[in-house]
């Protein structure tokens, strides 16, 4: 499709697809939302862009394939349960663990919720674009 009308407001919805993806995928573990609903709003950011600009520019796009993002998740999210039995903790129990700071000044915490959303965000993201650029393939 050549449109320049979609074409011109695929660039900016793109953009903010992608953002609301990413706010999605950090609020969800405490409301409505999370990495399934994350990954298929940044799935169907890039589906746009197929549709604008055509398959091969989507996947020149992406830079790696979906493939190769839908497996890491899956890994990611098995390592997040890991993480919860690796601390004496049932696994994928809810843990918190300090990146920067000292215990009693603070610091940067990250749970092992947020690092499983991560996964379930690039597996349910993957996993979409595969499945579309497949289907383009077979047309």
């Amino acid at each position: 499709m050549n449109s320049l009308v979609l074409q011109s407001a695929t660039r900016v919805l793109v953009a903010l697809l992608l953002v609301f993806s990413v706010y999605m995928l950090l609020r969800g573990h405490n409301y409505p939302g999370g990495g399934f609903i994350a990954g298929l709003i940044a799935a169907s950011a890039f589906a746009l862009f197929a549709m604008a600009w055509g398959m091969e520019a989507a996947q020149r796009a992406l830079r790696i394939p979906p493939g190769n993002l839908a497996a890491t998740g899956v890994l990611i999210a098995a390592l997040s349960g890991l993480l919860a039995a690796l601390s004496k903790g049932a696994p994928f129990s809810g843990q918190w663990f300090q990146l920067t700071g000292h215990q009693n000044t603070g610091g940067i915490y990250i749970s092992n919720v947020l690092i499983f959303d991560i996964g379930v965000y690039l597996a349910v993201f993957g996993s979409v674009l595969t499945l579309i650029f497949a289907l383009e393939e077979v047309k």
